[in-house]
């Protein structure tokens, strides 16, 4: 199976870029579902989570407090690679899997921190890397208007990424998502057809 990997930085639009594939028929495996497939109630990443962190982690129904975990790694990079060594595994196992079974002419793993884990390094399966780019100013007008926080919190989760620069660096494509949402579709349409002819199936 042809897989592209999509990323970009955080309110760079990735999930309406995501959704213009899926639009075209094209299967997504996203890794902020599998994330949380990974440390489901159940589980034996969520049980490995605790083992790690405790149970003050869970929420009332025994799931996983997302808030307070972001609250337990933001700003502690040890506790934030113990996280990830947990998750990081499984949401390469999940799409990995969901790529290789996806029935359509190509499939596209949306990994938002993809560059942050190494990239092809951590996914060699991937045969492109599409980034969605806008500039920092961009993602930070963004953040305060969809997150409605203030402009130092914005700050501190843009500069938790990678950089802009570093991002572009491991990029095959690039969509500069700064126009319109109907931009942003002729964008995809126009990869969607590359993507056909790369995968064999156009």
């Amino acid at each position: 199976m042809y897989c592209v990997g999509l990323t970009g930085g955080i309110a760079s639009g990735k999930s309406a870029v995501a959704h213009a594939f899926a639009a075209l028929g094209i299967v997504i495996a996203d890794a902020d579902i599998a994330a949380r497939e990974a440390v489901a109630v159940g589980s034996d990443g969520l049980a490995e989570v605790v083992a790690k962190f405790g149970c003050d982690i869970l929420d009332d129904t025994g799931a996983l407090d997302r808030a307070a975990m972001r609250k337990r790694v933001f700003g502690d990079d040890a506790a934030r690679k113990q996280l990830e060594a947990i998750i990081h595994p499984r949401v390469r196992e999940l799409l990995a899997r969901q790529c290789a079974e996806a029935a359509s002419p190509y499939a596209v793993a949306a990994i938002p921190l993809l560059a942050e884990v190494g990239a092809l390094a951590a996914y060699p399966w991937l045969q492109r890397i599409l980034v969605v780019d806008v500039p920092v100013e961009v993602q930070h007008t963004r953040l305060i208007q969809r997150d409605r926080i203030d402009a130092a919190l914005a700050d501190k989760m843009i500069a938790a990424q990678v950089t802009r620069e570093q991002r572009l660096a491991i990029a095959d494509d690039i969509i500069v998502n700064t126009g319109s949402l109907e931009e942003l579709q002729r964008h995809v349409a126009v990869l969607h057809a590359r993507y056909r002819s790369l995968a064999g199936t156009a």
